[in-house]
């Protein structure tokens, strides 16, 4: 087959392979009408967003009291008068909102029967965050009831609760998303002394659009709060919803009497949390025909033992099966082969770097393009997996990473499909995550060792990866810092200090402070924290006030005071000392015949140079053979080679003409690739 043919022979592959997945992704996204709360708030003009609309920006912001007086307005009918009111009695801090707003203060401030009469000394507070209670207050008043007749400011959340307003009752901390949770209840609630809801109040009054009102009658899924298990993801009535962990990659793992056990859902109209994004809930088309609904590619079941409302019976039943949180990021897939593991929402596997350290990444350059680091700003652990086992360290490129029991955790390019593993054990370096059985990589551990920033270089970490400083003014008294400056930055001090295998550790020491507190060493200089570090890998602390900097140990010199120049004006002047006796000169030594020169080759694998010193002769050729599927190359540390990015399989050679000692490293891995070379 000519060259010509195979070409067009794949691009009719292709082209028939992305077919098939947009009509996948076409049958997944119109075979059901999804949408989310906020946009059905936002297509009815309800919930109207910023300059740019309903962001997620937006709708994670907290929700302020003007926001709540208006939308008190609107559902009311009155914005529009209240924006054209013309009255110039307001309260005393309209000038902290915009122009075009303070109409609506004065409005307020004019009908004090509406409930809105400020917080006391003549002020309303309008930029003030509000509660859940405060809000279930406004929606109260909006379907009718009147706080001080109908119910008391106190009991607001249990008289809501009575009107079927429960949805956003545990919010603790009210943003502007949770606006749409509780606008949507208060719609479909009748009005007070009235069989018409408060969304067909609004449609005869021209305020909504009727045409737009057919998402209200979607099945509306739920968020159900449990104290031990915080949000999951509920029907309408209340039933738990769960995620197989062997559907990562067969979506149809749950056969026969599983399905007994586990009926799946499916609703062809839905309208979803506001915490949940439309986009991620699709159509799963089981082999039978049966359809079944999904979130993030999971199909989702139901648990037949869960009886009542809230049970969550089904929640790590055999470590397989998950209740489905607003916040996941993290999520579980099990093989056969390699157990459970740990993935990202979608199903997309995770893995560790066995090189890696706690708190430090050693992938960077060529590694961290194959391998890229993955990053869940909220993420909600599945049961029996400690949240606070997750973490985040900040990379040389400044760039955020999450880490599990300290360890950083990355994609493998390769990987396509949810469910691919086809990372695990790539050099017999990289792996799967399985939570219950990882405590860590088999890199060496230490109290000091080396991280890196792009624009810092290399700089002193301790054992959990937090940045080491130093203080100039220690220059001529190692107690420079005392009293506050000692809050701000702590010192580091370890009895038993061990340091990693590329630093000297006679450079390290120790002293007794002033106050009687030890602190560790780093060429005379004491070691500190920056209290504002928060995270490993943050260098927050470096050049603050020019006197605080990281150790970068190729730039920091020998801490050295200055002994005082003694007077000598009064000394007696010393007799001169006699010349010495000059020793004969000795007999230049016969030089012995040189080696031999040979050739020598020196194998990287498993991110390893097989030899970590190598003694040959002067003359003598080295040859590097990559067996790793990553890139390596070798590179002196003075500069006298350096050899290219080697690809599997490729190697490349260096002459060694002048005797010494050469020590070199790989360039993307150089914090744990080194080795030396000795010439003689």
């Amino acid at each position: 087959m000519s060259m010509l043919k195979k070409l067009v022979m794949s691009a009719i592959m292709l082209l028939i392979l992305v077919m098939a997945v947009t009509a996948f992704t076409a049958m997944a996204a119109t075979d059901a009408n999804i949408r989310s709360e906020t946009q059905v708030v936002g297509d009815l003009g309800i919930l109207q967003g910023d300059g740019n609309g309903l962001t997620e920006e937006y709708l994670n912001k907290p929700t302020t009291r003007i926001q709540a007086a208006i939308l008190f307005l609107r559902l009311k009918g009155l914005e529009k008068e209240a924006l054209a009111f013309s009255g110039t009695n307001t309260f005393a801090d309209a000038h902290l909102i915009g122009s075009g707003i303070q109409p609506i203060l004065a409005y307020l401030k004019s009908n004090p029967k509406l409930g809105w009469e400020g917080v006391g000394t003549g002020e309303f507070d309008p930029l003030a965050g509000i509660t859940a209670q405060q809000y279930y207050k406004v929606m109260l008043e909006a379907l009718g009831y009147k706080q001080g007749t109908d119910f008391e400011y106190a009991n607001t959340i249990a008289f809501a609760e009575q009107k079927g307003l429960t949805r956003i009752a545990n919010v603790t901390l009210f943003k502007n998303l949770n606006i749409a949770s509780a606008t949507i209840e208060a719609l479909n609630t009748k009005l007070k002394g009235s069989t018409k809801t408060l969304a067909t109040e609004l449609v005869d009054m021209k305020m909504l659009d009727s045409t737009k009102l057919a998402a209200l009658s979607y099945t509306r899924l739920n968020l159900t709060h449990s104290p031990a298990l915080g949000d999951f993801l509920s029907d309408s009535n209340g039933r738990t919803f769960y995620y197989f962990t062997k559907d990562v990659a067969n979506p149809n793992s749950c056969t026969d009497a599983c399905l007994t056990n586990w009926p799946v859902y499916y609703s062809d109209s839905l309208m979803i949390p506001a915490e949940f994004n439309a986009a991620d809930f699709g159509v799963n088309v089981r082999p039978d025909g049966t359809k079944q609904t999904t979130y993030k590619g999971w199909p989702l079941y139901y648990f037949a033992n869960d009886v009542h409302a809230g049970d969550a019976k089904g929640e790590a039943v055999g470590s397989i099966w998950y209740i489905i949180k607003p916040s996941n990021g993290i999520s579980m897939g099990t093989q056969t082969e390699l157990g459970n593991y740990l993935t990202d929402a979608k199903g997309m596997t995770l893995y560790y770097f066995d090189k890696d350290t706690t708190g430090v990444s050693n992938c960077s350059g060529t590694c961290s393009m194959n391998w890229p680091a993955f990053y869940a700003p909220e993420l909600s652990a599945p049961t029996g997996i400690s949240a606070s086992d997750f973490g985040t360290l900040v990379r040389a490129d400044g760039s955020m990473q999450t880490t599990y029991k300290g360890f950083p955790l990355y994609y493998w390019a390769k990987d396509q499909l949810r469910g691919d593993t086809t990372g695990h054990n790539v050099n017999n370096v990289w792996f799967v995550v399985d939570p219950g059985n990882f405590s860590g990589t088999t890199a060496v551990n230490t109290d000091v060792k080396f991280s890196k920033s792009d624009s810092l270089g290399s700089y002193f970490v301790d054992a959990n990866g937090m940045t080491l400083y130093l203080f100039l003014k220690d220059s001529a008294d190692p107690n420079a810092c005392t009293g506050k400056c000692i809050e701000n930055w702590p010192i580091f001090y370890n009895e038993n200090l061990t340091v990693s295998s590329d630093l000297n550790s006679s450079d390290f020491g120790a002293f007794m402070r002033k106050d009687g507190a030890m602190q560790s060493t780093y060429k005379g200089w004491p070691l500190y924290y920056w209290a504002k570090d928060k995270q490993p890998g943050e260098t927050t602390g470096q050049n603050m006030g020019n006197v605080w900097f990281v150790l970068n140990p190729e730039a920091v010199a020998e801490r050295v005071v200055e002994p005082p120049i003694p007077d000598h004006s009064h000394a007696p002047m010393p007799a001169p000392a006699p010349a010495p006796t000059p020793a004969p000169a000795p007999a230049p030594p016969t030089p012995a015949p040189a080696p031999a020169a040979k050739t020598y080759t020196i194998i990287i694998e498993n991110f390893e140079f097989s030899q970590s010193v190598l003694t040959i002769e002067a003359g003598s050729t080295v040859t590097w053979l990559n067996k790793d599927e990553m890139e390596h190359n070798a590179v002196a540390a003075n500069g006298s080679f350096a050899l290219p990015l080697l690809a599997q399989g490729q190697s490349g050679s260096f002459t060694f003409t002048e005797p010494g000692e050469y020590e070199y490293f790989c360039e993307p891995h150089k914090s744990f690739m080194k080795a030396k070379i000795i010439v003689q």
